[in-house]
């Protein structure tokens, strides 16, 4: 879908919805002007506070696909209550120090977008590992009949295709090929009619074209770079809102790390380092996501994982002793080796299954993201540029 699908209305900011932070201002309409805007920030804290809590609270969870999207539907929802805060902070947005930081925000956003249109090949490549999982369970049905040397051979073929398919992108071989050839995205050619610091061809060459070259380690780093919390002057001399800004910035680059982290993408560095102080209400759950996350990388088996996607682990772990069974079969099939087969079917079968329902889905919501930061930092830009245009 072309990212020029979304139109910015003639009001900046326009088109939010009633947030959770709208409803709250209008619980508060007979405090002061001043007051309702420091408890709209404050709610704003204290809810992606107890959204990030909740994702840190499913243990188990953390890095399968249901967690995942979960991920990105929270992301969702804490943009859309920062375009609240923007379009309620509308006659301010625009002096300094604060016009620089909301630009900073959207310059870091392009990179974005690159990010979402490398993990939608990423998705794209799991579905490929998919279709051989697919084949293996359909050579070895048991509704077909006595398994036979046939059948045998054609499911060993799919698991080495399989095999040599992931070894490809752990070494990156497959997945800079991929992206390097690439034809289509989530964006499309489309004229800029941005205004700000950020200029057109700068969003363009990094949201709709990806070379052999292209590394997001690099644009995690961007996104990074001199990431700061706000101090006590620049609070006050942005009315607070400087506050939810390197909130949203944080976000960000925790969401495309773990997005990085957990689907299979071109150079995979992981090296991003989250200094935030604890005084933020949702520091202690994204530093403990943070750290789980390095935990997984750590450990023996995922070292060299192409991705943390607690789905790929399962799928290496369920070929690998499927494979190992097929290698050491003799026919006809003892009562015991029968039972083993079946059981390791039954572990393809399951991550197959969770696949199926979780991978379209999952690109649903990333293109979602990515039509979401196009539209923010489209009417941001806008707001910024009429703004500075009237002084």
């Amino acid at each position: 879908m072309p990212a020029t699908d979304f139109q910015g209305s003639s009001s900046p900011f326009a088109s939010i919805g009633r947030s959770i932070l709208s409803i709250r201002r209008d619980q508060v309409h007979s405090v002061d002007g001043d007051s309702a805007a420091e408890q709209e920030l404050e709610a704003f804290q204290k809810h992606v506070a107890d959204i990030f809590q909740d994702l840190a609270g499913a243990v188990d969870e953390v890095l399968s696909l249901s967690w995942i999207r979960r991920l990105l539907d929270s992301f969702l929802i804490c943009l859309e209550e920062f375009r609240v805060i923007l379009f309620n902070s509308n006659a301010v947005v625009s002096r300094p120090p604060l016009d620089r930081l909301i630009s900073d925000f959207f310059d870091r956003s392009v990179r974005a977008l690159d990010i979402c249109n490398a993990i939608r090949d990423g998705i794209e490549q799991i579905r490929r590992w998919q279709k051989h999982l697919e084949i293996v369970l359909v050579a070895l049905d048991p509704i077909h009949g006595a398994v036979g040397d046939g059948q045998i051979r054609r499911a060993k073929k799919a698991l080495a295709d399989l095999s040599i398919l992931m070894l490809d992108e752990k070494d990156g071989g497959s997945g800079g090929s991929i992206l390097a050839h690439r034809n289509r995205s989530f964006g499309g050619h489309s004229k800029d009619n941005h205004n700000g610091r950020s200029g057109g061809s700068h969003f363009r060459s990094h949201s709709w074209s990806v070379s052999r070259s292209w590394s997001a380690a690099r644009q995690l780093q961007a996104i990074g770079n001199n990431l700061t919390a706000p101090r006590g002057n620049e609070i006050s001399a942005t009315n607070g809102l400087a506050v939810p800004v390197f909130t949203m910035n944080t976000l960000l680059l925790f969401v495309m790390w773990t997005l990085v982290a957990a689907i299979p993408c071109q150079d995979r560095g992981l090296q991003t380092h989250f200094s935030i102080s604890r005084s933020f209400h949702w520091a202690v759950p994204i530093l403990s996501l943070h750290e789980r996350i390095l935990d997984e990388l750590k450990k023996k088996d995922r070292k060299n994982s192409c991705g943390m996607l607690m789905e790929i682990n399962q799928t290496e772990k369920s070929t690998r002793h499927l494979a190992e069974l097929l290698d050491a079969i003799q026919l006809p099939l003892p009562e015991e080796r029968e039972t083993e087969m079946k059981q390791g079917l039954l572990e393809v079968a399951k991550v197959c299954d969770v696949l199926k329902d979780e991978l379209d889905p999952l690109e649903r919501q990333v293109r979602e993201v990515f039509h979401r930061i196009v539209r923010s930092r489209t009417e941001g830009l806008e707001a910024l540029g009429k703004a500075h245009s009237s002084e």
